[in-house]
Order: structure tokens, then sequence, then C-alpha cells
């Protein structure tokens, strides 16, 4: 499974990359939600990071954390570590909110001990704090306090961040981790949700330099962390289609799709699915349909 790096992460979110991303005594940002979503963002793809991450969020949705679908309602207060992979899916609500993102450099040259002791950095524990509103506007100050101070021309800012952000994580450490798991009728109705969520990321083609990256059921059991036995008994019994079906299904939409509404060449349309040669995609194309692809274009 791929790793978003910090600089992947400023590339896709800003196109920019911060001056003092390379530093030594480890690296530290804020940002608000709002800042950084609308209707060019990038989705947040389900990987591991390089980096360390602490969100409060307010709206509706699932957060795909390794083997749990955590549902957030209302604010919520969530801890990531480079460890775990871990995505959002919106169920339709505008988030609103603040995060950070700091290396494990940023705290070890200051602090005695190592962030993974900390319960909700372990792996296995659930990172989801639930906050009411008393508790919202609290964290919510601490957040306010790290952008004043990240934004000062301070000498020692960046000590005093740490304290805010430690504050952060034993104000959370005083309530109770939410296990507000949300109801998939079982773990195989879990994997075969983020399984679709990946597939779909991957589309529209939207130019013909842009290639169609997990075709296969093992990459996409490489990308989840399962083995692929595991994905496709899953996937099976809870659609009735092989993992193969779908991939392909969705393909053959997207092939569809581009030669009717595209001026690409053949071989153009069959590179960004993901074809090799020429001859493959139309291989594929008449499989499923019948007919080439050529035909199915000047129909």
């Amino acid at each position: 499974m791929a790793t978003e790096t910090l600089e992947e992460f400023y590339k896709n979110k800003f196109d920019w990359l911060p001056d003092n991303l390379q530093q030594n005594i480890g690296h530290f940002n804020v940002f608000r939600v709002e800042d950084c979503s609308g209707p060019n963002s990038k989705p947040v793809t389900y990987s591991r990071r390089n980096f360390y991450k602490i969100s409060l969020s307010r709206g509706k949705g699932i957060c795909h954390y390794a083997n749990k679908s955590l549902e957030l309602s209302g604010t919520s207060l969530i801890f990531f570590n480079p460890q775990v992979p871990y995505t959002f899916e919106s169920l339709g609500d505008e988030r609103t909110g603040f995060f950070c993102l700091f290396t494990e450099a940023f705290f070890t040259e200051k602090m005695r001990g190592n962030l993974t002791e900390l319960p909700m950095f372990q792996l296995g524990a659930t990172p989801l704090y639930s906050l009411d509103e008393s508790q919202d506007a609290y964290v919510s100050s601490l957040f306010l306090k790290i952008i004043d101070e990240i934004n000062s021309d301070y000498a020692f800012k960046y000590d005093l961040i740490r304290n805010y952000v430690s504050e952060i994580m034993h104000y959370a450490l005083k309530t109770q981790p939410t296990e507000n798991i949300y109801k998939h009728p079982d773990a195989k109705s879990r994997i075969t949700s983020v399984f679709t969520e990946l597939l779909e990321r991957q589309f529209p083609i939207e130019s013909p330099s842009q290639r169609f990256q997990l075709r296969s059921a093992s990459d996409f059991a490489q990308h989840l962390s399962v083995h692929v036995n595991h994905l496709n008994r899953a996937i099976r019994q809870t659609t009735g289609k092989t993992t193969t079906d779908h991939i392909a299904e969705r393909l053959l939409n997207e092939a569809k799709s581009l030669l009717k509404h595209t001026d690409w060449n053949i071989a153009e349309i069959g590179y960004c699915l993901g074809f090799e040669e020429p001859t493959h995609f139309n291989n594929f194309f008449k499989k499923q349909t019948r007919t080439t692809p050529s035909t199915f274009r000047n129909v």
C-alpha cells in the first residue's frame, strides 16, 4: 500500500511546499478544514501517511480506519498515526473544524517517551472522541491559539504549540474513546464498501495522460492490506459478483463514455484505462459488448 508523504499532502491540497518542510527539528502545521475543501479539492485516498494528524471535525461522515468504520456525527476529535491507513466518506454535510499534522521528530526532541505510548496512537485503539458543545468550544480554542502562534513572530512559538497539542491529547484522554462503529452488517460489507469507494475514486478519466491504476483484485487487496482471497470472498458474498466483474463493469462504463464523449483515439482510451496494447482493449471491449470500440463509437 502506498504511503502519502508530507510533500504529496501539500502538493495535492495546495500545490505548494512550505519552506520548513525539511527542517531537522521536525514539521508542524495547522489548518481549518473549510480551507482545505471545495470543488477543486482532491479526495482523501485510503492509505497510510508518514505523519501524525489530529482532527476536530464537525459534520456527518464515515472514517474508514484500518479494519473499522467510524461514524462521525456532531463534533469528533480524531487521532491518526502513520501505521494505520484511513480515508473519509462524506454523508452530505459540509465539514468544518480544524486539523494539525506533524512528524514524530517535532515531539520526540522536546518530550520524553514516544507518541505511540499514548493510548490514542496505539495500534488497535479507537481514535475517535465525540465532543459535546462545551468540549468543542474548549478544543476549538486550543486550535485557535495554535493558529495564532504559528502566524506569530514569537521565537519560542513551537514550544508553546507543543504544549497546546499536548493539552489537546490529555484533554481527550480524560474522556472515553467513542466506540461509535458504523453499522455495516459485517466485516465483509465494510470491505466491499471501501473497495467500491477506491474503485470509484479512479474515475472519471479526464485526460489521455491519466491512468487507471488499480486494475486487478490483487491490486485492490494490496491497497486494502487484505489477502486477495479474503477480498474476493467478501465481495462475492455481499454482491453476488466477483471482484473482477465489478472492475470490468466499471471499466466498460468508462470506456463507453470516453468513446461517445471524447475525440481521443482508440489507443489513447485503451491506454488510459490500463491496457498496454490497443488489441488488449479491443478484445476486452468485444468480449463485454460483442462489438468493437470503433463500431460502438460510430453507431
